[in-house]
């Protein structure tokens, strides 16, 4: 049965006949929500049905999906001997049994992918695979595919994944077969050059496009007045501005005004800044809601409170159903800016409209709350985000870590790095404390003969590291030793995690364990 309308030229989805799905795709995609496993879910019952959608549908959700860093839910792992559709956990096992995109599925169901769908796919690739599946793709791909958009993407793998000689070589690849036509493959290399602390390569790119003919984009110079700032080169940041607005081929966007007005502020150049964003407001009258972000956080960082207020009744007009990430940003800014009563009105206008609490925004006044000592407050605000169904994440736990730690409750701090692990990280990622706790509380128990809290705290920290380490060993049986304690199990220990100790902590360990 047919899968894809594929040749269909209209975007309405309301007049469309009941083969299709009812809604637009992106949006049953994102109909319970943006978390990985909600769109996933979504996905799965989608691609299980017999529906039609349009190949605009399937390009647009893969455009969102990318946006949000959610590459994941757009792949379905396929065993390949059933060639039925399952839902697993995105898992090391299951990927080796043959993982699919979304815009594979729609293939393997008569949509036609053109060179840009064949280049987006080599991104996911890396994103999801690596670099290595992406590379043997790209090997793989017919000669006649092989132009500006598949090579270019590759490249761009390279860079963001910090691969400087790879990176390099391709790019003197595609310039011999005639394919850098543009400035984005220039664009790649030189935000490689900004990550990996060569700025000073920058100006010689430059000199390169301009001598091929290559007119820069907003984006150019953008990556060229951040490459001069990092070098303290101010006056050729304003030198770069002057060149383009002379120019006149490249209009400066709201983006160009950011960049420039946080250049600025790092410089502490705060009225020149301000006169920079009053340049990106002139620029913003698309009501970007980004636009709006950089405002409120840049006039943040010049400290100035009344233009903060102004931005934030703009963005309110613009967009009166507010997003979370608006208010969380509102509130960092006001938090950051000692304006506590002006943070905990934003948040009360927050938690009067949100359909769905978000913890990462009480965190916030939380962690302001901490700070002051205000310690039953930030209890009762994670108290009350419970309730509302949003439970205290990782970060919650941290911000009690720290007031723990800097007031001496080692018992109510060791707590939280166990509730810490035991919730995790957002992306399903484990939370493991830094190397500066861990060795702070070690340190802790040593200096208190503390056996009985160092032996607690070195099974938490099992929990959520497959090798602990040796200088955590080393740590607890030097506490045994000052507390005059003997251990049956110390030596057996030590063997079975395969840690390599001092010649000091051997002594020590002969002295506290026998067997």
């Amino acid at each position: 049965m047919a899968f894809m309308h594929q040749f269909g030229r209209s975007k309405s989805v309301a007049k469309r006949s009941k083969k299709y799905l009812e809604e637009a795709l992106y949006k049953r995609l994102f109909k319970d929500g943006s978390s990985e496993l909600s769109i996933r879910q979504q996905l799965n019952q989608f691609l299980k049905s017999s529906k039609r959608v349009y190949k605009w549908e399937v390009d647009h959700s893969l455009k969102i999906l990318r946006h949000r860093n959610r590459y994941y839910p757009a792949l379905k792992v396929q065993d390949p001997y059933s060639g039925g559709v399952q839902e697993k956990m995105f898992d090391t096992s299951c990927m080796k049994k043959g993982i699919s995109t979304l815009s594979e599925s729609m293939a393997e169901r008569g949509m036609n992918k053109t060179v840009s769908d064949k280049a987006i796919h080599l991104d996911l690739i890396a994103k999801t695979r690596g670099i290595t599946a992406a590379e043997t793709y790209f090997v793989d791909l017919p000669e006649a595919l092989k132009n500006h958009l598949t090579y270019g993407a590759l490249l761009n793998c390279y860079c963001k994944e910090l691969m400087t000689e790879k990176a390099e070589a391709l790019l003197e690849k595609m310039k011999e077969l005639r394919l850098v036509s543009g400035p984005m493959p220039y664009n790649s290399l030189m935000t490689l050059y900004t990550k990996t602390g060569q700025p000073e390569k920058i100006p010689s790119i430059i000199q390169e496009m301009k001598a091929n003919d290559i007119m820069p984009d907003s984006f150019t110079y953008n990556v060229w007045m951040r490459a001069l700032a990092a070098v303290n080169d101010i006056f050729g940041v304003e030198r770069v501005i002057d060149e383009m607005k002379r120019d006149g081929r490249v209009v400066g966007d709201w983006t160009t005004y950011s960049n420039l007005a946080s250049i600025y502020v790092d410089a502490g150049m705060n009225e020149k800044a301000e006169k920079a964003l009053k340049e990106l407001e002139k620029r913003n009258a698309c009501k970007d809601l980004s636009a709006f972000q950089f405002l409120i956080t840049l006039y943040g960082r010049t400290g100035n409170l009344i233009e903060v207020y102004r931005v934030w009744r703009s963005l309110r007009l613009a967009f009166p159903k507010t997003a979370n990430i608006s208010f969380l940003n509102m509130t960092q800014v006001l938090v950051k800016l000692k304006d506590l009563p002006g943070a905990e009105k934003c948040f009360r206008e927050y938690v009067s409209g949100c359909s769905k609490y978000d913890i990462r925004i009480p965190n916030v006044l939380i962690g302001a709350y901490a700070k002051e000592g205000l310690l039953e407050k930030a209890e009762e605000l994670k108290e009350v985000s419970r309730r509302r169904g949003a439970k205290p994440n990782a970060k919650t736990w941290e911000i009690f870590l720290d007031y723990y730690l800097k007031n001496g409750e080692i018992k109510s701090a060791v707590e939280c790095i166990k509730n810490a692990i035991s919730t995790g990280r957002g992306d399903g990622g484990k939370w493991i404390p830094s190397t500066e706790i861990i060795r702070k509380l070690m340190g802790h128990f040593e200096e208190n003969k503390d056996v009985e809290g160092a032996d607690g705290f070195v099974e938490i920290l099992d929990k959520a590291e497959e090798e602990v380490g040796a200088e955590v060993f080393e740590s607890l049986i030097r506490t045994y030793a000052a507390a005059g304690k003997i251990s049956q199990v110390m030596r057996r220990r030590i063997k079975m995690e395969k840690v390599e100790l001092s010649d000091a902590v051997k002594k020590l360990l002969d002295v506290i364990s026998f067997e």
